[in-house]
């Protein structure tokens, strides 16, 4: 079947419409900017502790503040390279999702014996997430509005559920003339401000008397037989008897986990705030989240002060496996993705992007996170929530620690947590393979969701993934 052009191809504004949106934008975070935050001081010297967490994104957060509130007397020791939440915890799109499996279709491939219970497990997860931003007053505009994921071309009309809505209520809900039709999903997400959440989630923790350290990267683990685990770091070392690895997109600590991961970049825009005016151009007075169901997919959602987040489509893997701040300012791509906001909304032409940056997305081979135990139970990890950490973060910390204080829980019996999914292969074969997939994901895209060879042979072996 010949390749045709996409929806957002089709209708695809002139390119000096695209630059003249693109102009003024600023290469930085918006989210990180519009986020108060308090500094921690480096750790100096050597220290003690019961709990120590490597990371201080939100699985690392996650971790300190449910450890002080299962036992508030521990003394817990929070450990971050850098600064709170500047990685993918301050960067992404911020879409709670109550799925731990990344959609319905990918659990029940992965997991069809448990998959009503990771389900289970997801919704009460979201649920205690809402109730943790309440009860410890988490400032982090919380809404669960919901999402709507809506088809751009006909083919895609038929994925969708039953409870579809057709061409014209989905429009009257977020208007768009590539809409074709869509699906409400109304309480299994919610919005969050993404660098505020982590942010706040510092603040309780130290509020809980957990000791942060940024600037303080991790260099190694000594784990003897028996007795407590050393961490030493870049200023000094604490000794604990348990230590949470929550370091997600960087090369892990140990060994055995650092091929089961690699950084897939992700690109985002922001708009200036609408005005009274655009905004009622397009609607959206229910404020959901918004994604399309092509593989290379856009998501999308308004901030408090209605600018309009878009993001997603290009994934870039480098060769590597490396993060590097250099892989952020890709041209191409946000150029790309300003011609596809302008072909979804032309309504908003004249409109411009304040900021564009990216952030490196920890992906798995089974595209949800993995739960490890090491050093005889001293040890415990998780990573790879590849796109879904906002809400699945809170998750792998219970399960971290459950297996640390060694519970047999409902989510310890998990097959999802006891399974360890396949390693990505070694250079070169990884690029070759990542790349591959994107190519023909792409190619799919471009040939009514036709899947080629490569990727239905990707399927059959368990590692297929559409979107």
């Amino acid at each position: 079947m010949p390749a045709r052009q996409t929806a957002y191809e089709r209708h695809a504004p002139a390119s000096a419409v695209v630059e003249a949106a693109l102009a003024g934008s600023q290469h930085s975070v918006f989210w990180l900017e519009d986020a108060p935050g308090t500094t921690y001081d480096a750790l100096a010297g050597a220290t003690d502790a019961d709990l120590v967490v490597v990371g201080g994104g939100y699985c690392g957060l996650w971790t300190a503040v449910l450890a002080k509130r299962r036992n508030p007397g521990a003394r817990v020791v929070l450990l971050e390279a850098s600064t709170i939440g500047w990685a993918a915890s301050g960067r992404n799109g911020g879409f709670c999702e109550a799925s731990l499996t990344h959609g319905e279709e990918n659990g029940r491939s992965r997991w069809p014996d448990e998959y009503d219970e990771l389900e289970r497990l997801g919704a009460a997860n979201l649920d205690a997430f809402e109730a943790d931003v309440r009860d410890l007053g988490i400032d982090c505009q919380y809404e669960r509005t919901g999402s709507l994921s809506v088809a751009v071309e006909p083919h895609q009309v038929e994925w969708l559920g039953p409870h579809a809505l057709d061409r014209e209520a989905v429009r009257a809900e977020i208007d768009s003339p590539l809409f074709l039709a869509g699906e409400w999903e109304r309480d299994t997400c919610a919005l969050v401000h993404p660098a505020r959440l982590a942010r706040e989630l510092a603040r309780v923790a130290v509020d809980l008397g957990v000791e942060i350290h940024e600037q303080t990267r991790v260099t190694g683990l000594d784990a003897p037989t028996r007795g407590p685990v050393v961490v030493a770091t870049t200023s000094g070392s604490v000794t604990a008897d348990r230590v949470a690895l929550a370091t997600n997109v960087f090369p892990s600590l140990l060994r055995r986990a650092r091929l089961m991961t690699v950084p897939v970049y992700d690109y985002v825009l922001m708009t200036e705030p609408l005005s009274d005016a655009q905004l009622a151009s397009i609607g959206w007075s229910h404020r959901q989240g918004l994604g399309d169901l092509a593989n290379q997919f856009h998501y999308s959602r308004l901030t408090a002060d209605n600018r309009i987040l878009w993001g997603g489509y290009d994934a870039v893997y480098h060769a590597g496996r490396r993060v590097r701040a250099s892989y952020e300012e890709r041209p191409a791509t946000f150029t790309s993705l300003a011609s596809h906001f302008l072909a979804a909304f032309p309504q908003l032409e004249g409109i411009s992007f304040s900021h564009r940056w990216a952030g490196a997305i920890d992906t798995s081979t089974q595209f949800v996170a993995f739960h490890g135990l090491a050093s005889r139970g001293r040890v415990s990890y998780a990573a790879g929530f590849t796109g879904l950490g906002v809400g699945a973060t809170r998750f792998a910390a219970e399960v971290m620690l459950d297996r640390l204080s060694g519970l047999t829980t409902e989510r310890t019996r998990l097959e999802m947590v006891r399974r360890t999914p396949l390693p990505f292969p070694p250079e070169p074969f990884a690029a070759l393979g990542i790349n591959a997939t994107r190519w023909s994901l792409d190619r799919a895209d471009h040939r009514e969701g036709r899947r080629n060879l490569f990727l239905k042979t990707l399927d059959a072996v368990g590692l297929g993934f559409d979107s």
